[in-house]
């Protein structure tokens, strides 16, 4: 086989590979991306502040005279993570899809109380 002859038959073969992906596994592949950038965020932002800034705001810490910048990520952090469990609650089952509304419900009331104070 001549070079060329194999770079043809390369150049075939990783066409004929990449477009077997179908629609679904290519938003399957764009959905594991959203999470690695998720957890990509989570782990720099736990290594920067060790403190419990990143963790989810307690009726607690929203009483303390934050200033409008850290209420204003505390807000959007609380959305981001109920985006994260809609599509969760989305996908589940049963006991499971129970446990995701609970969950969507605590943050539900977060996000209220962070808004009333901005």
């Amino acid at each position: 086989m001549k070079r060329s002859e194999l770079a043809e038959y390369i150049k075939e073969t990783i066409v004929d590979v990449l477009s077997e992906a179908t629609p679904e596994e290519v938003n399957a592949q764009k959905d594991l991306n959203k999470e690695l950038e998720k957890t990509v965020e989570l782990s720099k932002e736990l290594s920067e502040d060790v403190d419990d800034d990143t963790a989810e705001p307690t009726s607690k810490d929203i009483a303390k005279k934050d200033s409008i910048s850290v209420i204003s990520r505390k807000l959007q952090d609380t959305t981001k993570e109920m985006k994260s469990v809609v599509n969760k609650w989305k996908k589940a089952e049963g006991e499971e899809k129970d446990k995701q509304l609970e969950r969507l419900k605590q943050l539900t009331k977060i996000k209220k109380e962070l808004e009333g104070l901005l």
